[in-house]
């Protein structure tokens, strides 16, 4: 289920100065994939450790092999936010496999620290809520982590819920980090 092929452009104020700035907001493709292996390493080489990663993401080649294999399923897609200095944003979202729960989709979101609170999340977040009415997923859900209170008010500002707490739900360096399982109904 694609989502509208006609991508989004937004107009965003920039808070440096009165002149608006741009960023275009559209579903990735393979050629996109050295950005979005820079911007997952940036991210996830962050000291706050915004990410499960830390400073491993998938090489540019994996990420092209990825972003080509979305062609052939139907299921799962990734949308990037792109303003004049490259791609600001990733998001990636995948209906869950089990055929009990295949009415719930998975995100992830992803934003350049340069441009976190500049709309471009909620951008991303709006695209996928389309993408996802329009391949009949009825939940979304993600986990972030805690420690995250910017992303965390994002989320319950867009209408979504904390459904639980994962103690120690992912393996990070070498040690272990809790996750907040979010939800949201889309009917």
């Amino acid at each position: 289920m694609a989502t509208s092929e006609r991508p989004v452009i937004l107009a965003v104020a920039d808070t440096a100065s009165s002149l608006p700035d741009t960023f275009l907001v559209r579903q990735a493709t393979p050629a996109d994939a050295e950005a979005l292996a820079v911007l997952g390493r940036t991210v996830g080489s962050e000291a706050e450790g915004w990410l499960i990663t830390d400073r491993t993401w998938r090489s540019t080649s994996d990420e092209r092999r990825y972003l080509k294999s979305l062609r052939r399923y139907a299921h799962a897609a990734v949308f990037v936010a792109e303003a004049p200095e490259g791609i600001v944003g990733r998001l990636s979202i995948a209906r869950d496999p089990h055929p009990a729960s295949s009415h719930v989709a998975d995100l992830g979101l992803m934003v350049a620290a340069g441009r976190r609170r500049q709309g471009v999340g909620t951008a991303l977040m709006a695209e996928a809520t389309k993408w996802a009415l329009a391949a009949g997923v009825r939940k979304l859900e993600l986990h972030v982590f805690p420690h995250n209170e910017a992303a965390i008010a994002l989320y319950e500002k867009l209408g979504w819920r904390r459904e639980g707490y994962r103690k120690e739900h992912y393996r990070r360096g070498d040690g272990y980090v809790d996750a907040i399982l979010m939800a949201r109904d889309l009917n």
